[in-house]
Order: C-alpha cells, then sequence, then structure tokens
C-alpha cells in the first residue's frame, strides 16, 4: 500500500468497515486525516500547509482510500474545498479558514457539483440571488453534500446572480436560514456526514465570496476537482488488484495476464492524470481529464470483479468477505459520483456534436 502516517493507516484499517455502514465515527475522519498530515499536502508554506503540489493530495486521497473509500471521500470533499480558497482572490476568507480546515477543526465542502454539471451545460443553477445591501440573500438547496460536519462547516454553493451572471460563495453551517438535513440513506459511505442543504433567504456579506464570476473561475479549478476525485478511483483500484494477486494460486493462474492488463492500464491512467495536472493541459482540455475519469472508473469496476473471481466463494461467505463486500459496495459508487460517468458521456458527446 502506498505510505501514510502508520497511525493514521491503523485507524483507517479499523475503522473501514464502520465508516462504510454506520454514522457513528463520522466525526473522527478529519481529526485523524488532520493528525496523519494528510491535510496540508499541497498547500504551500505560506498558506500554512507542508509544500508540494495538487498530485501529491491526489496521492495522499489514494493512499487513504485504498483503506477506507468513506475516508477518501470526507477528504476529497474537505481538500477541494481548500483547493477553492487557494484559487480565490478572497485573501481574508482564505486567511480566516484555512488554519481551522488544515487542523480538522473545519469541515470544507465541496457543494459544486451543480456548477460542474452547469458549466457542461447539463444543470440549472439550483441557488439563486437577491441583492441585499452590498451582499445578497440565497434561496436554494444542495441536494446531496458531503463532509458537513455538524460540528463545523463551511460549503462552497454556485449561486445564479451578480454581475457576471453567477458567482461562487461560501456558506456557514450556522448562517441563519440554512438547514442540514439528516444524513442520506445511503448503500454504503454512510460515515462521511453526507446530507442535503436547504437554504432560506441566507444572507451573505461580500466577504464570502470565493468568485465573483462563476464561468470564469470554475475551469481553472475543475482539474483540481476532478484530479482529486480521481485519487479515490485510483486507491481502490490499487487495493483491489493487490487482494486480486494474492489470491492467485492453484488453479486461478487463469487470471494473470488480465491482472496485468488491468495494472497496465491503471499505471497509464494515473501518469496521464499526473502529466495533465502537472503542465495545466486540463484547463484548455478539459475531456482529457473527461476521459480519464471515466477510464479509472472502468479499470475500478474490472478491478473489483477479477478480485471476486480470485478470492471465489471466500468472497461471498459473510465474515471471510467482509472486506471484499466493503470494496464491491464503493466500487458501486465511483460511476455516480457528480459528475456521473453518464453525465461526463453526455457532456463529450455534445462536445464533440458541437465540434463537429
Amino acid at each position: 500500500m502506498s505510505q501514510i502516517d502508520p497511525a493514521l493507516a491503523h485507524w483507517l484499517d479499523s475503522a473501514a468497515g464502520s465508516l462504510d455502514t454506520e454514522t457513528g465515527r463520522a466525526g473522527e475522519v478529519l481529526t485523524r486525516l488532520a493528525a496523519g498530515g494528510v491535510l496540508s499536502l499541497g498547500i504551500a508554506p505560506a498558506d500554512g500547509g507542508a509544500g508540494g503540489t495538487v498530485s501529491d493530495a491526489v496521492e495522499a486521497i489514494a493512499a487513504v482510500s485504498e483503506r477506507s473509500m468513506a475516508a477518501g471521500f470526507v477528504f476529497w470533499g474537505h481538500r477541494a474545498y481548500v483547493e477553492y480558497l487557494l484559487h480565490s482572490t478572497n485573501r481574508s476568507l482564505r486567511e480566516k479558514l484555512l488554519p481551522d480546515l488544515i487542523a480538522g477543526r473545519l469541515a470544507g465542502a465541496t457543494g459544486l457539483s451543480n456548477a460542474m454539471k452547469f458549466l457542461s451545460g447539463l444543470e440549472d443553477l439550483q441557488i439563486t440571488s437577491t441583492p441585499r445591501g452590498d451582499g445578497f440573500t440565497l434561496d436554494g438547496k444542495m441536494a446531496w453534500v458531503t463532509n458537513l460536519r455538524p460540528e463545523g462547516f463551511h460549503v462552497a454553493a454556485a449561486v445564479s446572480g451578480g454581475a457576471s451572471g453567477a458567482f461562487i460563495a461560501s456558506l456557514a453551517h450556522d448562517d441563519p436560514g440554512l438547514v442540514r438535513s439528516a444524513d442520506l440513506e445511503l448503500l454504503g459511505m454512510r460515515g462521511t456526514n453526507t446530507a442535503a442543504v436547504q437554504i432560506d433567504h441566507v444572507d451573505i456579506s461580500p466577504e464570502r465570496i470565493i468568485a465573483g464570476d462563476a464561468a470564469a473561475w470554475l475551469p481553472r479549478v475543475r482539474p483540481s476537482f476532478l484530479g482529486l476525485q480521481c485519487g479515490m478511483s485510483i486507491g481502490l483500484a490499487r487495493r483491489t488488484l493487490r487482494e486480486a494477486k494474492a489470491c492467485l494460486g492453484s488453479g486461478r493462474h487463469a487470471l494473470a495476464e488480465p491482472l496485468a492488463d488491468i495494472s497496465g492500464r491503471l499505471h497509464q491512467q494515473e501518469a496521464a492524470l499526473h502529466d495533465g495536472l502537472r503542465s495545466g493541459a486540463f484547463q484548455g482540455a478539459p475531456a482529457a481529464l473527461f476521459n480519464i475519469r471515466i477510464a479509472l472508473a472502468e479499470i475500478v469496476a474490472e478491478a473489483v470483479g477479477l478480485e471476486l473471481q480470485a478470492a471465489g466463494g471466500r468472497a461471498y461467505l459473510a465474515r471471510p468477505g467482509a472486506g471484499f463486500a466493503r470494496r464491491w459496495r464503493e466500487a458501486a459508487f465511483v460511476p455516480v459520483i457528480t459528475p456521473s460517468l453518464v453525465q461526463l458521456k453526455t457532456a463529450l458527446a455534445a462536445q464533440r456534436e458541437s465540434a463537429a
């Protein structure tokens, strides 16, 4: 497995099952990630981080997801919100929130799934604004947001209105008029503080605006948003392939060739992802990143199927197969994470039609 702090690794291994099926340990995840030092990766020392690039954060999310994709999902949502602040010109908001975010005292949630679909022409924005003094009053909803830790969170939201037509704001858990629902009844990944948000006449000041022009800003953060998300697929694929390889013995040699093939394709996609993040190519060519996200999801599906074949009937027994059953549910989540594979394929098809 990829190297992370031993204490964090031990906790993830012990908590993985409960984080998938229960909500009781959700409040521990950020604290553990912060103690393990991974929340500071890819953040400049001047901003309170450990240095490195967004690729270092991708690798950290992959390493966590190898052990628990629920924890990796929380990590992604939190780290994506941090990335939004790092790309914002709102220095005062960044300086106010980053220390608590890096220390795991405050949860960050992306809330921009709707915005990314809006950017690709797939959905209208679900939050509206009305000017109020030098700020705005917001109304709307977010149907599915992860890392809404009840102890305290900030969530990024795409809002229609403003001088540019749409802007990005940061909403807080204690804003009057903001209501977090009970945790959603998920099939798995339940220890992730995933809930809906209702927004009724929430007043915000200009100090809460992350980006004043959503259409210009979103393409700049989309590579990080999707790149960090890919870390979850990479980690899960690595783990399932390793589990499959460990089962290759008598009567399973026929699986060696497909195992090598899937592993090779995984390495290729990882390299393409890191090359694109490093060069900045994805800003001007989002289709390349969409295709990587799709390819990684397909690799995960093949890898978990291969693990089932390699383990055989043992994987279908409740106790011996508990880890496999969790990874099977985790793999089922990969295609539906927003933007889903259907949404990405729809956007690619539309792009091809417009170019024809």
